[in-house]
């Protein structure tokens, strides 16, 4: 097919470059300035200022010496995090739930090319409003139904099982259960507002090109694969490198509501450990380096993904 060689075609550079802003044109714009001014105040008041107190992870701290007078200790909160007997254990539960999040990302993919394919107008827009309404849930909400649904005498889910003869099962209880409990509820409710950013993507491609293609004689899947899906790739590549880096942070509000004494094996994860340290037993010092830790770890990895994404498919964050 003519148009679906055509769109494999390289595109040329443009040689001319965009005209470089003058001071008398950023004067010009500053009413869009005074918009962002809000959103920068709020960055730097809440992302930036608190940055300061980063160094209590060197530092011995003490609330009556303050900040600058704690006396200076190096590296031994973060010695003492890496050589903690449970260490391994918090780092896996944490990677291997990130990791298992982050392989769920097709389902948003696979929905936003199901819905851009409806043409019934009303149906379309039921189904949207039927897969965004989850994610407007508060986490407290979330967790109280999975709970609820998983419980074992009273739990839909368990009822389901028990009327196919099956076993009913404490699933909040059992460690291996919490990982899949974690991420395909996450799923369930994320996977409606994911497609916001895909659908809107694909409302860029652009209808005559898909004409010429079923002239050509290309069905549906043929303009998935060789119109939609490639125009969602620069997209999706952005998305995943955020993701990755992000790959040792979970949801602690929801894991924290989830865990219990009986999954704590596979629920306890970085930000419950430094909750537990820094809030219950004020180590502040302790619970900063592995703040600190953890935040490093996240930015080597989004660097690294965003270096390879570059090599390999010239889309990159920067």
């Amino acid at each position: 097919m003519k148009t679906l060689h055509l769109l494999k075609a390289p595109i040329k550079k443009m040689n001319s470059l965009p005209p470089v802003k003058t001071v008398k044109n950023w004067f010009a714009d500053w009413r869009l300035y005074v918009l962002l001014l809000p959103a920068m105040v709020y960055l730097f008041v809440f992302c930036y200022m608190p940055m300061y107190g980063v160094q209590i992870a060197f530092k011995d701290f003490r609330t009556s010496l303050g900040i600058w007078a704690s006396p200076w200790v190096g590296l031994k909160h973060f010695e003492r995090f890496v050589t903690f007997p449970n260490f391994w254990r918090i780092v896996g539960n944490t990677a291997r739930l990130g990791a298992y999040s982050l392989a769920t990302f097709p389902c948003s993919v696979i929905l936003a090319l199901l819905i851009n394919e409806l043409t019934n107008l009303k149906f379309k827009k039921t189904v949207q409003m039927i897969t965004y309404m989850p994610y407007f849930l508060s986490t407290v909400v979330v967790c109280s139904m999975i709970i609820l649904f998983l419980h074992k005498d009273t739990g839909f889910i368990n009822t389901v099982i028990g009327m196919f003869g099956g076993q009913r099962t404490a699933f909040i209880t059992v460690p291996e259960y919490f990982p899949h409990v974690y991420v395909w509820s996450g799923v369930w409710q994320g996977i409606g507002w994911g497609t916001i950013i895909y659908l809107a993507s694909l409302s860029g491609v652009s209808p005559e090109l898909i004409e010429a293609a079923r002239v050509d004689g290309a069905h549906r899947l043929h303009i998935i694969r060789h119109i939609n899906l490639p125009h969602l790739v620069p997209t999706l590549t952005i998305l995943l490198i955020l993701s990755c880096g992000g790959i040792l942070s979970a949801d602690f509000s929801k894991v924290l509501l989830l865990s219990n004494p009986l999954n704590i094996s596979r629920s306890q994860i970085i930000e419950t450990y430094v909750y537990e340290i820094g809030l219950r037993n004020s180590q502040f010092s302790y619970a900063s380096a592995i703040g600190l830790f953890n935040t490093v770890v996240n930015v080597s990895l989004l660097l690294l993904v965003n270096f390879i994404s570059r090599r390999i498919s010239d889309v990159s964050l920067w």
